[in-house]
């Protein structure tokens, strides 16, 4: 596991902020940082800007969960939350809110590694399948497109559908440039034409 990862730990109560940051340096890591106040965590985080984030949290609520995965961008990094006490409805909410590790109980320090990695390969897992559904959207966006612009030229040059993706895959070629932007082209002269 890399250990040469940035720590920030936020955790109010300072033995057991010293207890994690101990249990952590034993598995060989040592660029951590403790924020022991929530209060502006956006900023300290951001002034930080650390690889993972470890939260200690007593009593989560919803606003609570939420707050916290604004403040450490659980979108951008691995998030794992230690809770004293949860239900269906809070672990839930701690996925929803994006956190890589929701964990009911203390954060033991022969634990804290496993949950780290957890958290790092949940986190890698997670923005693999964002990354997916993006290429995945833009695909269906520059179809729409490039299907647009196919009717534009069948229009125009009473041409079949086939024909006119052949036109345009044509062009591209002889551009060196993608059907995606021959079709966005197309579209932006059609548009001033009109």
């Amino acid at each position: 596991m890399n250990t040469n990862l940035r720590i920030a730990v936020v955790e109010a109560d300072r033995a057991r902020a010293l207890q994690i940051v101990d249990a952590l340096k034993d598995d060989g890591w040592d660029d951590i940082f403790v924020i022991g106040d929530d209060h502006g965590l956006a900023r300290k985080l951001g002034d930080l800007n650390p690889d993972l984030v470890l939260i200690d949290l007593a009593h989560p609520n919803r606003d609570a969960l939420e707050q916290v995965s604004i403040a450490s961008q659980a979108e951008h990094r691995p998030v794992a939350m230690f809770v004293d006490q949860s239900d269906d409805e809070m672990t839930t909410a701690a996925m929803t809110a994006g956190l890589s590790a929701y964990v009911v109980g203390a954060p033991e320090p022969e634990r804290i590694r496993s949950v780290l990695r957890t958290a790092i390969a949940r986190f890698q897992v997670m923005s693999q399948m964002r990354r997916e559904l993006e290429i995945a959207k833009q695909a269906l966006v520059d179809r729409k497109t490039i299907d647009r612009a196919k009717g534009i030229l069948m229009r125009a040059k009473a041409i079949t559908e086939d024909e006119a993706y052949s036109l345009m895959r044509k062009t591209a070629m002889s551009q060196n440039r993608k059907v995606i932007d021959v079709a966005h082209a197309l579209l932006t002269a059609a548009d001033l034409l009109e």
